[in-house]
């Protein structure tokens, strides 16, 4: 028996160790079409390892963020990996917010997040001393680790058991056979008995590739992260978010500690013209006509132009960007942060216009596809590829 592994990020990579160790005599090879793991997304992630507040109790965000937080602790403590639980507070800054703060108390309690508790501002002060808010939400159990280190190590895996990883292999077509699945690659013909397809930003792409449906498509959106200077990176000592909107998947502009010891401010969510390109300037044809020509696109945008207008002032102005963060940590000003990396998230709209919110994977007889893996799907991958193994009849 054969499994094929389309993509070389962390979600691939956990679903290829997964088989790889359930199944010892099946042969498991990864295709990845960039010259090294990680590329993408897993590369470009914010590192931060989510504890389950914010997602939809008895969804499968829910149910794979909870469990797969917990397996990934062990992993990286068997492994010798980053993990820092340095903790997280959700902050209302103003009385609005605080029906919503106490709406994700009710989802973040449903879900079990562990040590969750409600703070009023001193409470706030205690924990983050140059932090303003009227009430927070803290979980201490929220860590940061280093994903692509994390990918790195389930590759590693995968070799160990005897699985192949092949780079710059790119997939141009997949058909069903009986009893079998051919793949056409920039490297020559695969065969394999089953074919996981976790693309990210080609998601959409690749499972169209395997005869599925067209919605939904993926929307690509640039998160852009400033970088705060040496000198006031120790006003923030763990993760300060906002509350989120429930109108979105995003969870606004914060502020991000790394393993490294740095700290960071965003990302902020910009629809990008290129799926691949992480600068502001980077168009892709075929990316812009995808997008011109999905109904999901002129929808998204009459629901919420002035959104993504604010969006796009923020990445032009590092003073606008800051604006938000600000009113949560006030000592940190424009003169303290400097333009740091991007990275490209891969978002499916449905043909409506609806963000999906939720993990979409679709499972058609010998081809599985991820269609919507977002944050915090890092976070959860090895639950992710438990499931997918369970799910999809690859044991």
């Amino acid at each position: 028996m054969s499994t094929v592994v389309v993509g070389g990020g962390i979600v691939g990579l956990a679903i290829a160790r997964e088989v790889a160790q359930r199944r010892p005599d099946e042969r498991v090879t990864v295709l990845e079409k960039e010259g090294r793991l990680a590329r993408h997304q897993t590369g470009h992630n914010s590192g931060v390892v989510h504890a389950g507040i914010y997602y939809r109790p008895g969804s499968l965000k829910a149910e794979l963020c909870t469990r797969g937080r917990r397996l990934l602790r062990e992993y990286c403590t068997e492994r010798s990996l980053p993990y820092l639980e340095c903790g997280k507070l959700v902050v209302a800054v103003r009385e609005a917010e605080l029906p919503r703060l106490e709406a994700l108390e009710r989802t973040a309690t449903q879900n079990a997040v562990p040590g969750l508790t409600r703070l009023d501002t001193s409470g706030i002060r205690e924990l983050e001393p140059n932090a303003r808010g009227l009430a927070a939400l803290h979980s201490p159990r929220t860590a940061i680790t280093d994903f692509v280190a994390v990918a790195e190590a389930y590759a590693d895996d995968v070799l160990r058991a005897g699985g192949e990883i092949r780079l710059g292999t790119q997939v141009l077509g997949m058909r069903q056979l009986a009893g079998a699945v051919e793949l056409t690659t920039s490297a020559g013909p695969v065969r394999a008995d089953r074919v996981v397809v976790c693309g990210g930003v080609q998601a959409d792409r690749l499972g169209a590739l395997a005869g599925g449906p067209a919605s939904p498509r993926i929307m690509p959106f640039r998160g852009e992260y400033l970088q705060v200077v040496p000198a006031k990176q120790q006003l923030v000592r763990g993760l300060i978010y906002p509350v989120p909107d429930p109108r979105y998947p995003f969870l606004g502009v914060h502020f991000t500690r790394r393993v490294d010891g740095s700290l960071e401010v965003g990302p902020n969510a910009v629809l990008a013209l290129a799926r691949e390109g992480g600068r502001r300037r980077s168009i892709a044809a075929a990316d812009v006509r995808d997008l011109a020509t999905w109904p999901g696109t002129w929808a998204l945008a009459r629901r919420h132009w002035r959104t993504g207008v604010k969006e796009v002032v923020g990445s032009l102005s590092v003073r606008a960007y800051l604006k938000a963060a600000r009113a949560y940590v006030p000592d940190i000003g424009p003169s303290d942060v400097r333009r740091g990396g991007a990275g490209i998230r891969a978002q499916a709209v449905d043909r409506d216009g609806t963000l999906v919110d939720d993990f979409r994977i679709d499972v058609e007889d010998r081809i599985t596809v991820v269609r919507n893996a977002p944050s915090p799907a890092a976070t959860s991958s090895l639950a992710i590829a438990q499931w997918v193994v369970d799910h999809a009849a690859l044991t």
